[in-house]
């Protein structure tokens, strides 16, 4: 229901209400007022955000019952408005305005039911519920000035106005112990002593207040005053000084003086001290004088006033009494001269400096402006001091109207050139021919920071910017400046084995000509390298022929032998005739030109009783690979006898079983094509490339050719004419190329000169400025600029303006005047100075400028005595003697004059010197080295401009000769520190040092390669190197060693599987041992020669080698079982060869052979043997799968690190690890199918990289001796395999020059001291000192004073410190507050042990001294205070009791921490302090026991009364024996002083009370352990009454003896 209510425009109306009851209409009329009720505002809606917006609001017409009704019933004359106009917030606003909460205010108590609130005390245990409030309003963020809230809930939701808290349970006050008692006030008669305590913890949280701190009693034992001495003492007391001011017959007393009338203004703000002097009641005083520039004064003058006091003589007991009986001879002080107080005088407000914030940056944090004002009048006498002289406030808070910051980004120059020396060791560096080096280097750049515009768009040509300083991109990570980069190395290209030698061809086959041909063998490039290659070895080689031909005939093997008649005899086979070119593919028979060979041929076939021949074997090879004048090549095939004839045909005779053939019969000239290096890429416009970049990714804009040269080379020879090489081999000689783009020189303009020194110094001051190279010339750009780098002289500072102080002579001693001392006695005190400045040709300026630009003001004033009739007179100080050098002294003298010389007090040379003494001023210092060494610093690289960067960039030495430093105090005669110029020239003892260059490992030659280690296919050769010199002092360090110290290199090796054969002549014929006439048919043996030749050998015994040459796995076998069959027998060919496995191998395959049927068995009972032959294909049995192995990652020879390459080289190695021959996997097709080559990489042993050294930074402290400057370096590139590491240490420190510290020194406050008067009010006063110290505190022993002139103004200084506090001494008698107590510990507030706060409380107080009982009514109240400190602790509280003694004990609350306190602890738990007994205990010899029983003390027995009271104490016999026996009538106790034993006598079973009453539960509870007794003797008599023995009782046990040996078993 809406709260809001239209308090106007209520009408009345009379509704009729039916009421229904047991069907009777009951009509009454009732007179209601309804009331308009407005809903709370909506949301401001609206199409645009700002002014535009609308607001509305439901309005109800509500009667007074609370229920609503139609509108017609409500007067509409007032009806509140249900729409407005409204401010549509908009998102953008967020920034403008902000919830504005307070802190959070102090937790109070929840009121009770009833509203109150009480402390629960009582029912607290750890805490209580409270609650606190902050305060939640919606501001604008520019002026902090409240809005409506509405605004700010628009953005975010309003913060919680109240949380709950909890507030600890109340806590008393806590004070100390009272000191020891005070001596008494009098020594005789009545008089007072007091002792006081003091406040450990004040109240909290509603605790109990503090009690009285002061304890007075009236001192005991003192005698009466003798006779005729007074009984009281007599003070002067004295009151404060009244303010200064003038007499009122001014214009009398001070005619003729000049002054200066200020203008009086009320625009004064806040004061920046307390002062001590009281406010002044002169409207005069409290103007506040403030000048324009213009209206500076030319002088000040002081005006001499005069102050008052009251003086009284006090009685001890606070009460007055005559002036004479306190001042006797002397007159009291009443009356002084004083300087009329001045109050510091201003200028006025200079105008508002610009803003700090000029752009829009992304912390959105506002900007402040300044403006200052200058004194004009320093204040004297107590005036008000100064005002604040600088005013700050924010300014462009919002800053939406401002451009966006500059943004400054880092940006980089070009990579320079790859770079491989920096890679190599100290070591490799002397030995390697650095021209020739390739492969992984380094390339540098410089990085540089330069501002960006904040419209920046991307570019697409090089954005050239001004360089500026490195400081302002220092929130921004650098880019790397450092990178991998890679010189090409002439690429190795491995070459396959040379190809048998082909048949005789034309040259081109296409269109052939005449008879001569050539013969080829080919060669082929195993894998191409990336990049271009210069050169490639030849890959064809030709020999000269005749009767070329560039088709033949291939004829297939022949098939089975047909008998024309019947089973056997003379038959034919057919064969296959094929026509095929130089690749053996087949062509169209018409190519052959000559005739083809006949496809069928006449064959026989073996007829029963036959003898059978097997096929021929292939070819072997050839001899020789060329023919010459006294060889040429031969190669032989052969065949065998596989059964001999019975009664057929015979064996051919054994000529006929071997065949030889010419072979390679062409001569021994070898000629080739060679090429040499492609020649530079030159312009040539008639090329035309689609291409815009070359190998390396460079860009390009023009097409170009490279040319070669091509020679035809004959072997062995040298250069022949072009025609003996086949043209169709002949090398390109012109290839295309792609031209690089021309770039020209590009740099940064100049950035801004460096800034001119403020100071001046005596050396000439110059400024620079540089440019960056950011791309080098190539390809005939354009150069870059010879100035990198300018310099220049500064531009002479302005000349300080200097003035001076000028002062007038002292004016004479002013008094007080007579009229004002009329009746009173006293001399003046004080006189008054009028001084002016002026500039150093004599005129007159302002006050202002000489405070600005001159020393220190001279006093204005000083104190003189105009002397009396009485006083002392002097003669006026004679001149210094002359000096005598350094250490010696001057001195001065004056004497007494007139009647002074026979006055007794004037003769004392304590009041009144006669001579002064000072050190004569000395020229000569002391040097004293101070502190330590710094490191070696070497000296600083060339200047910013050159072009180090490019060619040898960050190869400073970081080793060599360097200087260190050491401070240099300079002091003086008196130890004082001074300048430390008046030394030396730089402030430091300079030494050369060197810093240790860094040592590399070094390591020995590599030694010679080793053999390969496999004989066959591939393997590897090793060398290796070992430890010379380990690496030192930062140096590279050595590769991973061996345990031997060595480091090995291991390069693969192949070495041809077939370079060594076995050699195996045919078969003897199949020998059978037959006995007698049997068949020689059947089983046999037959044997063979097996030699170990080198491949490619003729057949010979001369050309056999060592057996352990070949392979001894594949050494075949010199004898095997044969079968020669009988001449009836079935004969078959051999078995050919096995049919391959599919790959991979499967045991679910097999492999095939087969052979056929060569004679025919005599009889068809004799059956032929099987024709196919199978097995199951398993691996590395039967079948066996291959691969080719990568070789290691190979680099280049003039290579250290990089890319390199690895290559599969043709090694065929077996699925069982055996490399066998290359045709294993050429069979498989597998060299088409593998990557024979592929990149690899070998990481680079780079070396750290550092930055050159920043500028030396500014002192850490302006003087003293800690002050240090640092530089230091970051890390571009750490150090990666064996490259140099990073030193550890990147930052040099360097001492300061000592300068001395020169601070005002505030000594402490002296004692309340009473000037002319024994008490009353005083001042507390402390001095302003001039020190010079070493930068640690001016406090320390080591500080010296020396001339104010030295630390500044000293009337500026003394204007801004209390050098004066009113005091109060009290006389005797009077009642007074005590020092304040020193601050006690730091106290936290906890709850069971644990805090919840950081800051703690200490406390200290002052307590009330009473000296006179008469004045007590005149005490002020006693005080305390606290204060909030840090590291507090929690304390707790228990109460502690001491030892009984007369029935009474000392009770007192400890605190934690073993401090006896008062306060603190529960006053519900507090122990009892005296015990009592009823009877009281009234017997001699008794005392009251703690369980409330009269006992008797130690060594007598108690003797009690039937009724259970102590009747006697009787002494116990024996007692010091502990012998005694106790007697006792109805029951005895012997009291003991232990507790324990007061208890058991507290339980003893009494038969009566101590009331006297009977005890029946006693005699119950004995009654009962009688018949307990009984029960259990009457058990234990049947359990052990004896049993009667039987005659079948069984035979005696043999004891069984246990001895337990302490096992765990047992």
């Amino acid at each position: 229901m809406p709260v809001l209510a239209s308090a106007s425009g209520l009408s009345s109306l009379c509704l009729t209400l039916f009421f229904s009851k047991a069907a009777v209409f009951n009509e009454n009329v009732l007179c209601v007022s309804p009331v308009l009720l407005a809903g709370q505002w909506g949301q401001c809606v609206g199409e645009e955000c700002g002014s535009g917006g609308v607001q509305t609001r439901t309005i109800w017409c509500v009667h007074m019952e609370g229920w609503t009704t139609h509108h017609s019933y409500c007067q509409h004359m007032d009806k509140p408005e249900s729409q407005r106009h409204c401010f549509k917030v908009c998102e953008w606003h967020q920034d403008l305005f902000a919830w504005d909460v307070s802190d959070w205010g102090a937790c109070v108590l929840i009121p009770f039911f009833s509203n109150e609130l009480k402390l629960r005390t009582a029912e607290c245990v750890t805490a209580q519920h409270g609650i606190q409030r902050r305060k939640v309003q919606c501001v604008r963020t520019s002026n902090r000035t409240a809005v409506t809230s509405k605004i700010c809930e628009f953005f975010s939701q309003k913060p919680a106005v109240e949380q709950a808290c909890l507030i600890p349970c109340p806590q008393d006050c806590v004070v100390s112990d009272f000191t020891s008692w005070s001596v008494c006030s009098k020594t005789c008669g009545a008089g007072l002593q007091h002792r006081t305590r003091h406040v450990l913890a004040t109240p909290m949280y509603g605790g109990a207040n503090c009690p009285n701190l002061t304890q007075t009693r009236i001192c005991s034992g003192l005698g009466a005053c003798p006779a005729g001495e007074s009984e009281h003492q007599y003070s002067l007391k004295v009151g404060p000084w009244s303010e200064c001011r003038l007499p009122h017959h001014k214009g009398v007393l001070f005619s003729g003086r000049t002054t200066v009338d200020f203008n009086s203004s009320s625009k004064e703000k806040n004061t920046v001290k307390r002062h001590t002097q009281a406010a002044h009641h002169h409207e005069h005083h409290h103007r506040h004088h403030s000048h324009t520039h213009g209206s500076q004064p030319l002088s000040w003058e002081l005006e001499v006033g005069y102050q008052t006091r009251q003086v009284r003589c006090t009685r001890s007991d606070g009460k007055n009494a005559m002036l004479s009986l306190c001042t006797q001879d002397k007159s009291p002080l009443t009356f002084q001269a004083c300087v009329m107080p001045k109050d510091c005088e201003t200028s006025d407000w200079s105008s508002w400096s610009p803003c700090s914030k000029t752009c829009r940056a992304s912390d959105l944090s506002p900007g402040y402006r300044l403006r200052t004002r200058i004194m004009t009048q320093i204040p004297v006498g107590g005036g008000r001091g100064c005002p604040a002289l600088e005013e700050k406030e924010a300014c462009n808070i919002i800053g939406d109207l401002l451009p966006n910051c500059p943004r400054y980004v880092w940006r980089t120059t070009d990579w320079g050139e790859c770079r491989i020396a920096p890679l190599l060791s100290q070591q490799d560096r002397r030995l390697a021919n650095i021209s020739i080096l390739c492969g992984g280097g380094i390339q540098t750049r410089e990085t540089y920071c330069v501002q960006v515009p904040d419209d920046l768009a991307p570019h697409y040509r090089k954005e050239v910017s001004r360089p500026v300083s490195v400081k302002l991109c220092a929130g921004g990570e650098p880019p790397p400046a450092v990178q991998h980069c890679s010189v090409p190395c002439q690429p190795h290209r491995p070459l396959s084995p040379w190809s048998p030698w082909g048949a005789c061809l034309h040259d081109n086959c296409e269109e052939p000509q005449g008879r001569k041909g050539f013969r080829q063998r080919r060669r082929q490039v195993l894998w191409e390298p990336s990049g271009p290659a210069d050169s490639c070895p030849q890959l064809v080689e030709s020999i000269p022929c005749e009767d070329p031909a560039c088709y033949l005939w291939q004829v297939q093997p022949e098939d089975q032998c047909i008998p024309a008649t019947g089973s056997c005899g003379p038959g034919t086979t057919s064969r296959n005739v094929t026509c095929v070119n130089t690749e053996g593919e087949e062509v169209p028979s018409s190519l052959c030109v000559d005739d083809p060979p006949p496809t069928v041929v006449p064959c026989e076939a073996a007829c029963p009783g036959d003898c059978v021949i097997g096929p021929w074997s292939s070819w072997s090879s050839c001899s020789h690979s060329c023919a010459t004048k006294n060889a040429e090549g031969r190669q032989s095939r052969r065949r065998s006898v596989l059964a001999l004839p019975g009664q057929g045909k015979e064996c051919p005779a054994a000529p006929a079983l071997e065949e030889w053939r010419v072979c390679n019969d062409h001569p021994c000239m070898v000629f080739y094509w060679e090429a040499s290096a492609w020649g530079p890429c030159i312009e040539d416009n008639s090329m035309s490339l689609n291409g815009t970049g070359l190998w390396n990714g460079t860009t390009t804009c023009a097409v170009g050719v490279q040319i070669r040269k091509v020679n035809c080379m004959k072997m062995n020879a040298g250069q022949v004419i072009s025609k003996r090489c086949p043209d169709s081999a002949r090398p390109d000689t012109v290839r295309p190329c792609l031209l690089p783009c021309r770039r020209d020189c590009i740099v940064t303009p100049f950035s801004e000169w460096t800034a001119c020194p403020s100071s001046s110094n005596t050396t000439v001051a110059t400024q620079s400025r540089y440019r960056t190279v950011i791309q080098r010339p190539a390809n005939g750009g354009q150069e870059c600029p010879d100035t990198l780098y300018e310099e220049r002289e500064c531009e002479p500072l302005p000349v300080c303006p200097v003035y001076r102080w000028k002062t007038h002579k002292w004016h004479s001693c002013s008094l007080v005047p007579e009229s004002i001392r009329q009746g009173l006695a006293g001399p003046g005190k004080l006189v008054e100075m009028a001084w002016r400045q002026e500039v150093s040709d004599g005129d007159l300026a302002n006050m202002t400028e000489c405070l600005r630009w001159a020393a220190a003001p001279p006093p204005q004033i000083r104190r003189c005595r105009v002397a009396c009739k009485d006083d002392c007179t002097l003669s006026a100080w004679s001149r210094f003697s002359e000096c005598g050098g350094c250490g010696g002294a001057r001195s001065r003298r004056r004497s007494l004059t007139g009647r002074s010389k026979k006055k007794e007090r004037c003769l004392d040379e304590a009041l009144y010197p006669l001579a002064e003494t000072e050190a004569c001023p000395c020229d000569e210092f002391l040097s004293q080295p101070f502190g330590n060494w710094s490191t070696c610093i070497l000296p600083d690289p060339s200047a910013p401009g050159s072009l180090q960067g490019w060619t040898d960039r960050r190869a400073v030495k970081e080793c060599g000769q360097g200087l260190r430093y050491k401070a240099v105090a300079c002091i003086d005669q008196q130890g004082h520190l001074v300048d430390p110029t008046l030394c030396t020239d730089s402030g430091y003892v300079v030494e050369v040092c060197h810093v240790p260059c860094p040592l590399d490992c070094k390591l020995s030659d590599w030694s010679a390669w080793s053999a390969c280690s496999a004989s066959c296919g591939s393997g590897l050769k090793i060398r290796s190197k070992w430890l010379r010199e380990k690496a030192f002092n930062g140096g590279r360090p050595c590769p991973k060693l061996d345990l031997k110290n060595q480091v090995y290199e291991a390069m693969p090796c192949h070495s041809e599987c077939s370079q060594y054969e076995w050699r195996t002549e045919p078969w003897s014929i199949c020998t059978i041992n037959t006995v007698d006439e049997l068949p020689a048919c059947g089983e046999g043996v037959q044997s063979r020669k097996i030699r170990c030749m080198r491949r490619g050998a003729a057949g010979g015994g001369a050309s056999s080698v060592d057996d352990s040459l070949c392979e001894q796995e594949e050494m075949p076998p010199r004898a095997q079982v044969c079968f020669l069959p009988c001449p009836e027998h079935c004969v078959t060919a051999p078995w050919g060869p096995w049919s391959t496995c599919p790959q991979p191998c499967d045991l679910s395959t097999t492999r095939n052979r087969t052979r056929h049927v060569l004679r025919l068995p005599a009889s068809e009972d004799l059956a032929c043997p099987e024709l196919v032959q199978s097995e199951p294909c398993v691996l590395n049995s039967t079948c066996f799968t291959y691969q080719h192995r990568w070789s290691t990652c190979q680099l280049s020879e003039n290579a250290i690190c990089g890319q390199g390459s690895r290559s599969r080289l043709l090694d065929c190695a077996r699925s069982d690890g055996k490399v066998v021959e290359l045709k294993m996997c050429e069979q498989f097709g597998l060299i088409n199918k593998l990557r024979l080559s592929g990149s690899c990489v070998v990481d680079c042993p780079v070396s750290c990289l550092l930055s050159d050294w920043s500028p030396w930074a500014e002192c850490s402290h302006t003087c003293g001796s800690q002050g240090h400057t640092v530089r230091s370096r970051r890390i571009l590139q750490d150090a990666h395999e064996e490259g140099r590491p990073c030193p550890t240490h990147l930052t040099q420190t360097k001492p300061c020059p000592i300068r001395p510290c020169y601070t005002w020194l505030l000594s402490n406050w002296s004692p309340c001291t009473v000037e002319g008067a024994d008490c009353g009010e005083g001042l507390r006063r402390r001095n302003l000192t001039c020190v010079v110290h070493w930068g640690d505190r001016p406090e320390s022993p080591s500080a010296r004073p020396v001339q104010e002139e030295l630390c500044g103004d000293k009337l500026w200084q003394q204007s801004q410190q209390e050098l004066e506090l009113p005091c109060f001494v009290p006389c005797p008698g009077d009642c007074h507050l005590t020092e304040w107590s020193s601050w006690s510990s730091c106290q936290l507030t906890c709850l069971e042990g644990r805090s919840f706060e950081t800051t703690g409380r200490q406390a200290r107080s002052r307590a009330v001294v009473i000296q006179v009982m008469e004045n007590q009514d005149s005490c002020p109240h006693q005080v305390f205070e606290t204060q909030p400190c840090k590291g507090g602790k929690c304390h707790s509280y228990q109460w502690r009791t001491g030892g009984w003694s007369d029935n009474e004990r000392a009770v007192w609350c400890q605190r934690s921490d073993g401090v006896n306190v008062t306060g603190g602890c529960f006053p519900q738990n507090r122990p009892t302090t005296v015990r009592h007994c009823h009877p009281p205990c009234t017997k001699p010899f008794s005392h009251c026991t703690p369980s409330g029983v009269c006992g008797c003390e130690k060594g007598y027995t108690e003797v009690m009364t039937t009724h259970g009271f102590l009747d006697y104490c009787t002494r116990t016999p024996g007692a010091d024996n502990k012998k005694a026996d106790v007697k006792t009538n109805s029951g005895r106790l012997k009291p003991g002083p232990s507790q324990a034993q007061d208890f058991f006598n507290e339980w003893t079973l009494r038969p009566v009370g101590p009331d006297g009453r009977l005890k029946l539960w006693v005699y119950g509870v004995t009654a009962v352990g009688f018949i307990l007794i009984l029960f259990i003797i009457a058990l234990s008599f049947l359990v052990c009454k004896p049993s009667k023995t039987t005659k079948t009782s069984p035979p005696p046990q043999k004891p069984l003896t246990l001895a337990y040996d302490g096992d765990m078993d047992m």
